[in-house]
């Protein structure tokens, strides 16, 4: 049976799987027939000789994939229900009466089992920073993969090890990507170890035409010597969940000139005329129409005339021109009645050369798109561990996040009111980063820490300092992160508080949902 005969059926299975359900109700519409129900009742079924057929299709017609050992068990892992519950504990909180944000301690994979009903669609942007899979014992996380031997005999060490690093990842994203919303986006840090296997995942469960491509931060501005090259540089890939619906915002260009001024102030300037071959005269003929120049209306700036859409005495006709290339003819961006409102304003006539004029806009903004080469050194891995040792007194923890990565993540992906989830959280930069963002933009984002309890290295900073495992370090930098944004941004209104819930055997007490966290808020329930 393909989908829940009844409601008790549904009920018992987990929230990821009646998404995948529904999924697959969707995908193969032409394969679902109504029937009776256990209950005299109607409910969807399978026609399976039409379900098998149109699956032979599919797997004919579609012969590429990503596969690696114990892929079926972790499809199987993400679908299985969680056997542990999300507890209160208010001991450990901030704020708990006042904050929407959370922070969750325990395994991952079950933890986002959990949210799947109460967050599924809500989650705006999710960011993570997993574990590298480098087998190196330098962090206080397990950060080695490697499958058991006996069950994966047949496999050498490293393609066990890659192997491992995989199960791990794929149920993790499965799950994920259930969360976004229709326009989120996720952003994930990687290396060169995991960086083409994280890539094929991505394609996998995200969709490749959701792939806005892979930022270059440069982690290691002096290089790390080793091996045969000295790196520098770190991964950050970028998917949405439907690139359609996407919508990203601009960053501030500390660094921007302008070449002109006129009484509105600076402005660089900008061809107005759209220079991508996919939009021309035939498919937007809208778009295509005459400007006219006059030359002996000078705009008041040198090289600048005014324009309008009349034709005058001595006037020049201006049409966009057509694509080197392919001499595809180009069109405008605007149209008409956007046109005749920005007259001489924000477009104007400006010449290029001797008898060669061009219709531009007046570029005012201080504002760009994301660059792909993040090479500044604030984004560098020093940075990080710069900051979070100001924040303690001591070098508590290994290669943490550049606050101004995820401030600029989070300012590219996210509005005042969103969702910002980190399931790999470490020390919780990104909660530093969505308070400190809120505190001077005036927004009430709302984080979500999930961090497994890894203990500290007893010879470790950390550990000597008090710090017993990963969940102190990231809650007191949360209680530290705020105290400093409140220094630094006086009057500033933000939520700096984190509601905790830990992760435990179940029993007769109820499990994490909207309406229990609404309930204990409002109560002061434990």
């Amino acid at each position: 049976m393909l989908y829940d005969r009844t409601n008790r059926d549904r009920q018992n299975t987990t929230p990821s799987v009646r998404t995948n359900k529904d999924k697959l109700i969707t995908m193969l519409s032409e394969c679902i027939i109504k029937g009776p129900d256990l209950n005299g009742g109607c409910c969807r079924d399978a026609d399976f000789e039409r379900l098998c057929q149109r699956v032979s299709d599919i797997i004919q017609s579609e012969t590429y994939g990503f596969w690696f050992a114990g892929k079926e068990d972790a499809i199987a892992q993400a679908d299985s229900p969680p056997d542990q519950k999300l507890y209160p504990c208010r001991s450990e909180s901030a704020g708990w009466d006042s904050t929407d944000n959370l922070y969750l301690e325990g395994d991952n994979l079950t933890i986002l089992k959990l949210l799947q009903e109460p967050y599924q669609g809500k989650i705006k942007m999710i960011y993570i920073d997993p574990p590298y899979n480098t087998g190196s014992d330098a962090f206080v996380y397990a950060d080695d993969f490697t499958m058991d031997k006996e069950r994966y005999e047949q496999y050498d060490s490293v393609q066990r090890k890659h192997a491992g690093w995989c199960c791990m990842m794929y149920p993790r994203l499965l799950l994920a990507e259930n969360l976004l919303t229709e326009d989120g986006m996720i952003f994930l840090s990687i290396d060169d170890h995991e960086y083409a296997n994280l890539k094929q995942i991505c394609d996998e469960i995200f969709g490749e035409h959701n792939y806005f491509g892979t930022f270059i931060v440069n982690s290691a501005p002096n290089a790390r010597d080793y091996g045969h090259i000295g790196k520098m540089h770190e991964y950050c890939l970028f998917y949405a969940k439907n690139s359609s619906r996407t919508k990203t915002n601009l960053l501030e260009d500390t660094k921007k000139q302008f070449r002109f001024t006129d009484e509105k102030g600076g402005f660089n300037i900008h061809p107005l005329y759209n220079s991508n071959e996919a939009f021309h005269s035939k498919n937007r003929p809208n778009l295509y129409y005459p400007f006219y120049l006059y030359p002996d209306e000078p705009a008041g700036l040198d090289g600048f005339y005014r324009i309008g859409l009349e034709k005058k005495e001595r006037s020049v006709e201006l049409y966009p021109p057509k694509s080197l290339k392919n001499g595809v003819q180009f069109v405008w961006r605007w149209g008409k009645e956007k046109a005749k409102q920005y007259l001489n304003e924000e477009i104007i006539g400006y010449q290029m050369g001797e008898g060669q004029y061009r219709i531009v806009q007046k570029m005012r903004h201080n504002k760009k798109m994301i660059r792909s080469l993040l090479t500044d050194k604030k984004y560098a891995s020093r940075r990080g561990t710069k900051e979070a040792e100001e924040l303690f007194g001591a070098k508590i923890f290994t290669f943490p996040k550049p606050l101004a990565l995820l401030s600029d993540l989070c300012r590219t992906a996210t509005d005042k009111e969103d969702v910002v989830l980190d399931f790999f959280s470490g020390s919780a930069t990104t909660a530093h980063a969505v308070m400190l963002l809120n505190a001077k933009d005036g927004g009430r984002r709302k984080f979500i820490m999930v961090q497994r309890p890894e203990q500290t290295d007893v010879c470790s900073a950390a550990y000597k300092a008090g710090y017993r495992d990963i969940c102190e370090i990231g809650k007191e930098r949360i209680r530290r992160a705020a105290r400093k944004i409140r220094q630094e941004e006086p009057g500033a209104a933000f939520d700096s508080g984190f509601r905790v819930y830990k992760l435990g055997e179940p029993l007769e007490q109820a499990p994490l949902d909207e309406r229990r966290m609404g309930s204990e808020k409002k109560e002061g329930g434990a």
